[in-house]
């Protein structure tokens, strides 16, 4: 039986080019900045660890790689939404960096430094295929889906893919990213960056 489990919605958008190439070349392939810088932001909608409530709670993994993901290096940081308790923020830690097991278990090899944990309001938003996230004045991102012409009001997705959230993701264009968190600065609105949303379940 799992000691863990939260499901819920997740969204992001990175420094990449559009189509970010970490999905198609299963972390191989060099970002197309040289350096990606990500924030993967997620509602949990339900789920509880150790007996903890953590349903309601959003939080936002801050990711930086210096080169191809695949090669590791790569730093991470957690902000928390600020209306989390301290039992519930050490939860969320637990999860998010693997510490716990589940899908980001699988990554933290790949991970040199966590910078650590701050605390925001953090506030996620969906309409349709339009999402958003604001983190404080650390993060604030969107994204909107790229709609199918066979299947109308729903977005194109790319399937069997290496990703800790699904392996079938939505595709998305970032029509903002302001990343101001943990050495990371980052800015762009020019509509031609990467994103993906996806509904997330995990467990451990």
């Amino acid at each position: 039986m799992a000691s863990w489990s939260i499901k819920g919605q997740y969204m992001e958008t990175c420094s990449c080019t559009l189509l970010c190439p970490c999905i198609w070349s299963n972390l191989a392939a060099m970002p197309t900045e040289g350096v990606c810088e990500a924030a993967l932001g997620l509602r949990i909608d339900e789920g509880r660890k150790d007996g903890v409530d953590l349903a309601g709670l959003a939080f936002v993994v801050m990711l930086h790689s210096p080169g191809p993901m695949g090669q590791g290096n790569m730093m991470v940081g957690l902000i928390v939404d600020s209306e989390a308790s301290d039992e519930q923020v050490l939860a969320i830690r637990d999860i998010a960096t693997g510490r716990a097991g589940g899908p980001m278990a699988a990554l933290a090899p790949l991970v040199a430094q966590v910078a650590g944990i701050e605390r925001r309001p953090v506030r996620f938003t969906q309409e349709g295929m339009n999402f958003s996230l604001t983190a404080g004045e650390l993060v604030d991102e969107a994204c909107v889906g790229l709609e199918s012409v066979v299947n109308p009001g729903e977005p194109i997705v790319i399937d069997n893919v290496a990703h800790p959230m699904n392996t079938r993701l939505p595709l998305a264009r970032a029509t903002r990213s302001k990343f101001h968190a943990f050495g990371v600065d980052w800015e762009d609105a020019s509509g031609t960056r990467n994103g993906h949303f996806a509904p997330f379940a995990w467990q451990g």
